[in-house]
């Protein structure tokens, strides 16, 4: 989502059908040692003592102004709907990624609750509108392309918020770690992440029957925008024709509103020139107007996980992906886990298969998805010690899996819970924070101190 445009620059030579999948074939899967790893954390903004108040496009760009001053090693961007995003540079190990966007956010913090603004981990705004706080021609377009299929994408746009992890693609060679497994694992984990740390069953003040309602939202804008490609064939052939054979969203212009073809997908793009010849520039554009669960760009975005409550919720996401990916024994875990759930997407491409739809609505009250999450957690806590992470991530992990996946619960039940009883139903996750590693046995979230 915050792939930010390029300035429209001088006329570049045209991309030909075949360079443009040889393009994408040479760039999306950037194989060697998986060394490194990222992480981009989105956040709603809301007043901090009463977030039900929207909060006003002039606050919002005063706060920003404000942020845009504050040194942070994380990029800074702002998404249509006033959300904040931090993207962390890519780390060599998980501890430096903590840290380093643990420290970013503590100053953004710092700068926002000055103007009585605070950061609130959900997948989706309970309750406000969406309305977009970013005019530029990019999202203009992207508002009357995503119109097309209904309101979701307005919703995505500007209520929505998540964990995207990011990892290396893997090896060329075949294995526990190579970049055809890492691909399969992506897909069939996701589900699984989805349901354990769904965090976003509110929209409108009321329950919309799904745990992770940003994951409706993104199932029904539809599968040539939010879809993933079928798992049938080797991935850079998979992923180049799933691009080219996507919808184009705008064609960028020097000047005034981009054109929004209706239909139109690269491929035939290139063929027929109309209304002009698409450039090397526009195809790396094209690629980031694509919102897949799982998206090849050199490594590997994880967009499935909603954002996540308190202060410290992402890191939970961030370590117990990292292990399942990077430490050899828990990936071969996970792998072993999940194959038995490929059978419940019916060989339907990723989200829009019974599997993640079952995942995103019933979360881990679903059996079959709280038992593999069970052993995958499991799994990544015995391999987070070998990978460097403290004490402290480790037992907050544990925390989380004694809190929640022993349970069958997620985030999201908590909130529903709080609805229901009236207790800081009000204000789901914006006064706690993700449970400490001393916390056994209190309250699931701690006070955060922020507020």
């Amino acid at each position: 989502m915050s792939d930010s445009a390029s300035a429209c620059i001088e006329p570049r030579p045209a991309v030909t059908e075949a360079e443009a999948e040889a393009l994408v074939r040479g760039i999306c899967f950037k194989t060697g040692p998986p060394r490194r790893l990222g992480v981009e954390v989105e956040w709603l903004v809301h007043e901090l003592r009463t977030p039900q108040l929207p909060v006003t496009s002039e606050r919002l760009e005063a706060a920003y102004a404000a942020l845009r001053t504050v040194p942070l090693s994380s990029a800074l961007t702002v998404e249509p709907g006033g959300q904040l995003e931090l993207s962390s540079q890519p780390a060599a190990s998980l501890m430096e990624c903590v840290d380093a966007v643990r420290a970013d956010l503590d100053a953004v913090r710092a700068v926002l609750r000055e103007d009585g603004l605070g950061l609130v981990g959900l997948g989706h705004d309970p309750w406000h509108t969406p309305r977009r706080f970013l005019r530029e021609p990019r999202y203009d377009a992207m508002e009357a392309c995503l119109d097309r299929t209904g309101p979701a994408g307005r919703a995505m746009m500007c209520a929505s918020a998540s964990v995207q992890v990011c990892l290396d693609a893997g090896y060329e060679e075949p294995g526990t770690l190579g970049h055809v497994r890492r691909w399969w694992l992506a897909h069939q984990l996701g589900p699984v992440l989805v349901a354990a740390f769904a965090n976003s069953p509110l929209a409108g003040h009321r329950p919309t029957g799904w745990l992770s309602t940003r994951q409706l939202r993104w199932d029904r804008i539809g599968t040539g925008r939010a879809g993933g490609p079928v798992l049938n064939s080797e991935p850079r052939g998979t992923w180049a024709r799933h691009v080219l054979d996507a919808p184009v969203m705008c064609v960028r212009q020097d000047s005034g509103p981009w054109d929004v073809p209706d239909g139109l997908t690269f491929r035939e793009w290139t063929r027929s020139g109309v209304p002009r010849a698409p450039t090397r520039e526009d195809l790396d554009y094209h690629v980031t107007t694509l919102f897949p669960p799982v998206r090849p760009r050199g490594h590997l975005e994880l967009r499935m996980i909603d954002a996540q409550p308190g202060d410290h919720g992402w890191i939970v996401p961030l370590a117990v992906t990292t292990a399942l990916f990077d430490d050899p024994e828990a990936s071969e875990t996970a792998y072993r886990a999940v194959k038995p759930l490929a059978e419940r997407t019916h060989g339907m491409p990723a989200p829009h298969n019974p599997l993640w739809r079952d995942a995103a609505r019933d979360g881990l009250a679903d059996p079959e998805l709280r038992e593999v999450a069970a052993v995958c957690f499991s799994a990544a806590l015995r391999a987070l010690p070998g990978l460097g992470a403290t004490t402290e991530v480790v037992d907050t992990v544990a925390a989380y899996q004694d809190r929640h996946v022993a349970r069958g619960r997620c985030p999201a039940d908590d909130l529903l819970d709080a609805l229901r009883t009236g207790a800081d139903g009000a204000r789901p996750h914006s006064t706690y924070s993700a449970p400490g590693p001393h916390a056994h046995g209190a309250h699931p979230y701690g006070k955060d101190t922020s507020s």
